[in-house]
Parts: structure tokens; C-alpha cells; sequence
């Protein structure tokens, strides 16, 4: 079973009595009377991150993972705590020391403030961040409107393409190389667009697993199917440099996850002011479709008007 299966057979009934958990189907606990946001990760090597390596780059990519949780429900993001499990190769003092250096960058960068944590000795490594904000509002997942349009931030695939190069898979050169492995220890994430985000949202999810997978976790309790134009789904310039140079597929880039990126759905009567907040913030937001009957199938159409299928909808826990 995969990990939303194994939380609905064994896990809700322990949730239906706290309205806070919202079913346990969204990215986080949300209490609205005492305006707290929380939200739980965790992170094992060789399933999260590729190896440690570069620990103050991973422990990046954890922290903006995780806060991303927070941010996308249109919250800002306060405090943190982090627990790590590791043993004395992992947690040696050089490597110690480059985290706390990253972390005390991020915490300035995000403005958030380490508040507690646990350490534990182990030949495996991995971390548990919990994220706590303030708000006596939130996007839900699961509150997606008939004929909402789809929207997405930033770009998709770089991240993708930076595991990959790590994996020795693409072989790019070294400004492109440099480039995207940035975007995998080192998502863009919109702080800055939490506030305009509650105003016009009505549903929304970061982009963890991938496009597809996502976007069904937005429409999963809700009798909706969904439209996507292959052409509007956002990719940078040196993913379209890659792609042309190489003759690959750009649809196979779009939903491989990773990337940390807002999905969001709205209103069309939004659309002026999506527009407007996006140039104003210099944020990069793109109308990627559409939400449909649930009398429809899913589709998602390319540039010549075809109706395609994706091989890899997004990553899944399988348990």
C-alpha cells in the first residue's frame, strides 16, 4: 500500500475527534482558535537526499522542504525543531559545523527560529523537522471549485535534472551543472507570496512528489477531474536549453516532483489579480489548466492538441 493508503486504514479513525488534524489529509495541523500551523517531516538518506556529502547543502534542502509545508497554505513559517539521527562519520565536528552555519543562514533568510530538537545515535541517517506558524487562516487542500483554474509557481524539472546529474545520468556542462543542482539542495521558495496567496487561493499544495500526483492529492475527496496544457506548465530557459540540445521529451521533466513549487487552484474572476500580484512581486506564476467534471476524464493535452499520457505521475511511499 502506499503511504495515503496505510494513514486511512490504520491512522484517521485516531484523527476524527480533533477537527485541527483535518482528517490527517492535508500538509498540516491547523488549530484556527489558537491560530497554530504545524507541520511534521521527515528525511532519511537515499530516499530524501542522494547521499551527505555536501551537509550544508542537504540540511538546506530539508529546511526549505519543510517549511514549503507551511508556506503553501499561505502561513509563514515562525519556528522549527530539528531532531537528526546519525553517527559519528555523519555528525563529525566539520560537518556539524557546516550545518549550523547553513541553518543559521536559512533561519535569516526565511526568518525563522530554531527553538528545540533531539539527537540520536544511529548507522542511518535521517531528520524530522517540525514547522510551526501563526494564522487564523489557511488554504485546505481539499477545497478545489468546479472550473477553478490551475496555477503553479516558479519552474518544474530542475530539480529533477540535478538529481540526475548527481546520479551521473545527464552529462551537461559545468554552468548548467551548477544550475541545476542548485535548484535540487536549493528550491525558490515565495515567502513574500503567503499573503496575496490566501486572498485568491482556494485550494493549494506544494509540489513534493510531483505535478500529477499533487494535483490528485488536491481533488482526492472531491468529485472533480482536471485539464492540463502541456505548453503552459512552466520549465526554465536552460531546462528548454537541455531539452533542445539533447532531443528529449519536456513531458517527461513536468511531474517528477522535488520541487517544491505552489499548486494552487482559483477562481477565473481571480485571474486579473493573480496576474497583477505576480508581476508586482516579480513571482513567476503560471495558469498550467483547468478543474473539470468529475464526468471527465483526467487530460492533459500537448502543443499540437493531442491528448498524452505521462509515464511517471510523481513519486509514492510504498509500504
Amino acid at each position: 500500500m502506499n503511504e495515503f493508503q496505510l494513514i486511512r486504514k490504520y491512522f484517521s479513525n485516531l484523527s476524527k475527534s480533533n477537527k485541527a488534524s483535518l482528517n490527517l489529509n492535508d500538509d498540516v495541523f491547523f488549530d484556527k482558535s489558537k491560530r497554530l500551523v504545524i507541520s511534521v517531516d521527515t528525511y532519511v538518506e537515499g530516499t530524501h537526499f542522494l547521499n551527505f556529502r555536501k551537509p550544508e547543502l542537504v540540511i538546506k534542502k530539508i529546511i526549505r522542504s519543510s517549511i514549503s509545508d507551511i508556506i503553501c497554505k499561505g502561513v509563514k513559517p515562525k519556528f522549527y525543531f530539528i531532531s537528526g539521527s546519525g553517527n559519528k562519520k555523519s555528525f563529525s565536528y566539520s560537518n556539524l559545523s557546516k550545518i549550523t552555519k547553513s541553518l543559521k543562514q536559512e533561519q535569516k533568510k526565511y526568518n525563522i527560529s530554531l527553538c528545540g530538537g533531539d539527537t540520536v545515535f544511529s548507522n542511518k541517517l535521517s531528520f524530522t523537522i517540525t514547522t510551526l506558524g501563526f494564522s487564523n487562516k489557511i488554504i485546505l487542500r481539499n477545497n478545489t471549485k468546479l472550473n477553478d483554474d490551475i496555477y503553479v509557481t516558479g519552474n518544474l524539472g530542475d530539480s529533477f535534472v540535478g538529481l540526475n546529474i548527481l546520479k551521473k545520468k545527464f552529462n551537461v556542462n559545468k554552468n548548467l551543472k551548477k544550475y541545476f543542482v542548485s535548484r535540487y539542495y536549493m528550491p525558490n521558495l515565495y515567502l513574500k507570496l503567503t499573503d496575496d496567496l490566501l486572498s485568491f487561493a482556494n485550494s493549494s499544495i506544494d509540489i513534493s512528489d510531483g505535478l500529477i500526483s499533487d494535483l490528485e492529492k488536491l481533488i482526492n475527496k472531491q468529485k472533480f477531474s482536471y485539464k492540463l496544457e502541456l505548453g503552459s506548465i512552466p520549465i526554465s530557459k536552460n531546462l528548454k536549453k537541455m531539452i533542445f540540445l539533447k532531443r528529449l521529451n519536456k513531458k517527461n521533466f513536468v511531474s517528477q516532483g522535488d520541487d517544491y513549487q505552489i499548486l494552487f487552484t482559483a477562481n477565473s474572476s481571480k485571474s486579473r489579480i493573480i496576474k497583477k500580484t505576480s508581476n508586482f512581486l516579480g513571482i513567476k506564476i503560471s495558469k498550467i489548466g483547468k478543474i473539470c467534471s468529475h464526468l471527465l476524464d483526467n487530460e492533459i493535452i500537448d502543443q499540437k492538441g493531442k491528448k498524452i499520457s505521462l509515464k511517471n505521475k510523481g513519486y509514492s511511499h510504498k509500504f
